[in-house]
């Protein structure tokens, strides 16, 4: 299934970027480091990305792995992680095919990349690759969007604008189309960079994100011998509701 992925990898192809828009944001951290204090196993965190959430747990002492299957994310995390002197196993591997030669008591994935496992059979090899490698009773967790009709129009778009860090103004026009039989919200973005009102970059890339209904999730996990322990509405731990923007599922082994 690898090459599904790969072909849906335009939004990382600036690790740099990446961390620029989303190192700082820490919910999912705070989340899930109320559930690690005493595991001396290795940690498993899937796409993980440059290691915006592998890193700093590592930094408190705990054992980490990060897989990922982007080279270039992969290698910046491992340049971070050096740079900060901490010893973390990072695996270029398809996480629905994951080959580890050990288990987990926690396997987590954050950053709606459960949304990047587009079709039935890709989601059903991800919890059979995760179910793998837990040791018994182990726990799962993961966020998806919850997937709000009254957003997933079947075509918008929307502009918005930001400082990035050179000081320089970052123009983005989004254009959505959803598919209400697949599910996937195909999503363009064209970007514009001006330093001193002068267009200095232009760029352009796409993704297909998945949306997965509540009922849907509860049967899925069922169906692959996992039980939810629980399902909030952000990493907060807000009760879900229908209008929650997210779905943080948290579950484990039956």
């Amino acid at each position: 299934m690898k090459e599904i992925f790969e072909n849906n990898f335009e939004k990382y192809e600036n690790p740099e970027k990446y961390d620029e828009i989303y190192g700082n944001y820490q919910d999912d951290l705070l989340y899930l480091i109320e559930y690690v204090s005493g595991i001396e196993k290795p940690i498993i965190e899937l796409a993980c990305g440059t290691g915006r959430l592998t890193i700093p747990m590592a930094k408190r002492g705990l054992n980490m792995v990060g897989i990922d299957l982007h080279a270039g994310m992969l290698s910046r995390a491992k340049q971070k992680a050096t740079h900060e002197q901490l010893n973390i196993i990072f695996e270029q591997q398809d996480c629905t095919e994951l080959d580890l030669a050990y288990k987990s008591p926690l396997i987590f994935m954050t950053g709606n990349s459960f949304q990047h496992f587009l079709t039935n059979e890709s989601q059903n090899a991800l919890l059979h690759s995760v179910k793998k490698h837990l040791l018994p009773n182990g726990q799962f967790i993961f966020d998806t969007r919850n997937p709000n009709l009254a957003e997933l129009s079947v075509y918008g778009e929307f502009e918005e604008s930001h400082l990035n860090n050179d000081n320089q103004t970052v123009f983005e026009k989004h254009f959505e189309e959803y598919n209400h039989v697949t599910q996937i919200l195909y999503c363009v973005t064209q970007t514009e960079i001006s330093e001193n009102e002068q267009l200095i970059h232009t760029e352009s890339d796409s993704i297909s994100l998945r949306f997965v209904y509540p009922m849907e999730l509860h049967r899925l996990l069922d169906s692959h011998g996992f039980e939810l322990i629980n399902l909030y509405g952000s990493w907060k731990k807000d009760t879900f509701i229908k209008d929650s923007i997210s779905m943080i599922v948290h579950c484990r082994l039956k």
